[in-house]
C-alpha cells in the first residue's frame, strides 16, 4: 500500500494507483473530460489537475497520469486547482459552447464569462473517440492527424476507413457529441441555466484556499432539506 495524503488526510491507496484514482476512490471529486475508465489515460483536458508538494516547490499536475506516491500531499481543490481548471473550461468554451457537459461543468466552477476568441470548432482533441475506436474497438479506423493548430482527428488522408464498422463508439464517449446544450444564442458562449448562484457554505470553508470539494455538498443537502 503507498501511504499519502489528500486534501490534509492521511491515506492508504494500492501501489499502482493513479493520483485521480485514488482520489475518487476516497470520495474526492475531481473533474475529467478526456478521462473513462477502461480507456487509458491521456492527459489531453488538463481538467484534471491537482497541486502536489508544498511551497515553494509545490505544482501542479495531471492527476489522471501521475501515480500515487508515498508521502506525497495532494491538494485537489486549492486556490491554484480552481484557478487552472477555470482557465481550462474557459478555453474549452471557446471551442465548443454547445456541449451540455463543458456548459455543466462552467456552471459548477463558477464561470460567468469566456475571455477568449470564440471558433466554434466542437471538437477538442481529447483523443476519447480515438482510445476508444483503437483499445475497446480494436479497430484503429481514426487516429490524430497533423500537429500544432491543424490537428485533427480522422481517417488517414479523409479517406473512408475499411475498418471502420459504425458501431457510434466513437460518438458515445465524445463530450461534444453526447449531449447538446439547448440554448440557442451561440454568440453567447456561457448559458449559466444551470448554475448554482448561491453556495451557502462558500465563506465556511475549511481552508483559506480550498474550495468546498464534497460532491454532494453536505451543507447543500441540509439547506434543501431545510
Amino acid at each position: 500500500m503507498i501511504n499519502l495524503f489528500i486534501n490534509g488526510l492521511p491515506v492508504s491507496v494500492e501501489e499502482g494507483s493513479t493520483l485521480l484514482e485514488a482520489a475518487r476512490f476516497l470520495g474526492f471529486p475531481i473533474p475529467t473530460l478526456c478521462h473513462k475508465d477502461g480507456l487509458s489515460p491521456y492527459g489531453a483536458c488538463r481538467l484534471c489537475v491537482v497541486e502536489i508538494g508544498e511551497e515553494p516547490k509545490a505544482k501542479l499536475v495531471s492527476s489522471c497520469t501521475y501515480p500515487a506516491e508515498e508521502g506525497l500531499k495532494v491538494r485537489t481543490a486549492s486556490s491554484r486547482v480552481v484557478r487552472a481548471r477555470r482557465m481550462v473550461l474557459e478555453l474549452l468554451l471557446a471551442s465548443c459552447p454547445q456541449s451540455k457537459i463543458i456548459q455543466d461543468l462552467a456552471s459548477a466552477h463558477g464561470i460567468r464569462q469566456q475571455r477568449f476568441k470564440q471558433e466554434h470548432e466542437d471538437c477538442i482533441l481529447c483523443g476519447l473517440c480515438v482510445r476508444m475506436c483503437q483499445e475497446q474497438m480494436m479497430a484503429k479506423a481514426i487516429g490524430f492527424r497533423s500537429r500544432g493548430e491543424k490537428r485533427s482527428i480522422g481517417t488517414p488522408f479523409d479517406i473512408k476507413s475499411e475498418e471502420c464498422r459504425l458501431c457510434g463508439g466513437c460518438m458515445y464517449v465524445c463530450p461534444a457529441c453526447q449531449l447538446r446544450c439547448t440554448y440557442t444564442e451561440p454568440e453567447r458562449p456561457i448559458c449559466g441555466g444551470c448554475a448554482n448562484l448561491t453556495p451557502p457554505c462558500l465563506e465556511k470553508r475549511q481552508f483559506d484556499d480550498m474550495m468546498c470539494f464534497m460532491d454532494p455538498c453536505v451543507a447543500c443537502e441540509i439547506q434543501k432539506e431545510g
